[in-house]
């Protein structure tokens, strides 16, 4: 099994699905050429704390020059080894999307299912899958028995030496905390009643988007009516009781004090990240030569 796996969801969207139970049915996923745009207030979503986590392009990046590595070993082994397809970088999703409650262009044509995903999205996935398939013998060139050797291992060490690959444990620790911590702010508690009201007039008896995003009944292959009518009124709502920029502030708030209280333990994971990134930009700009 390969040890990394960049798929549509970033760790801080797994956070979230479980924290607040965002899900659909599970099915196979299918390209999606005509995808809807990401609305501009998610896109331009940025949280303080955003700025010590890997990004999904970030991820690609590094995996992208770790396979060049790795097909260099494999090739000196004589074994071939196909490189992970490009994501087109109009398909990688914001860090916060859906961070509180959905998002307006989905909620239009999908309701709370997830976007499908863009055909690059699905291309590099499929290419992980055909990776998982592939003989004991190559796999274990490729990792070594422990998944985190052989090629694998050789292509890390020629990227930063002994540096630990990225960890996103304290980003995701933290965020964790800000937005619980946030959601309990004055502010977002009134925020969230007036969001409530609005609901309740439309019908719908929800405590917060989370709950309405999260009810059973859309666990279904398919968006139904109800679905889309709820996630409509749903964003209405938002939008007239300004929900996600006054949560954005409050989180905001939470997010510098937590940075204030945890600089050291950030500060090492963001000098991690970057050398990463630094090393993989290298190897790929001279693979580019």
């Amino acid at each position: 099994m390969p040890p990394s796996r960049a798929r549509a969801t970033t760790a801080l969207a797994l956070l979230l699905l479980a924290t607040t139970a965002c899900t659909a049915a599970e099915r196979e996923p299918t390209p999606a050429p005509h995808s809807p745009p990401v609305s501009r207030q998610v896109r331009q979503l940025r949280l303080p704390l955003d700025a010590y986590a890997s990004t999904v392009a970030e991820t690609h990046l590094v995996e992208d020059a770790q396979d060049i590595l790795i097909r260099r070993c494999m090739n000196e082994l004589d074994m071939e080894w196909k490189t992970l397809p490009p994501v087109d970088p109009q398909d990688t999703k914001p860090p916060n999307l859906r961070r509180y409650g959905v998002d307006e262009t989905a909620a239009v044509r999908s309701g709370y299912h997830p976007r499908p995903d863009p055909p690059s999205v699905v291309r590099r996935n499929r290419a992980w899958d055909e990776r998982d398939a592939l003989p004991a013998e190559v796999q274990q060139a490729a990792y070594g028995r422990s998944g985190n050797g052989g090629c694998l291992k050789a292509a890390q060490h020629q990227l930063v030496g002994d540096t630990a690959p990225p960890d996103d444990h304290a980003f995701n620790q933290l965020t964790g905390t800000a937005l619980e911590t946030s959601r309990r702010t004055p502010e977002v508690r009134d925020v969230l009643s007036k969001w409530h009201a609005c609901m309740a007039k439309a019908g719908f008896d929800y405590p917060d988007p989370y709950a309405a995003a999260g009810n059973k009944r859309w666990e279904t292959t398919e968006t139904t009516p109800a679905e889309r009518a709820t996630a409509r009124t749903d964003m209405a709502c938002q939008k007239s009781t300004k929900l996600v920029k006054v949560w954005a502030a409050a989180e905001t708030h939470v997010q510098h004090r937590l940075i204030r209280q945890n600089a050291d333990r950030l500060h090492e994971a963001k000098a991690c990240k970057d050398r990463w990134l630094a090393a993989a930009r290298r190897v790929l700009n001279h693979e580019d030569d």
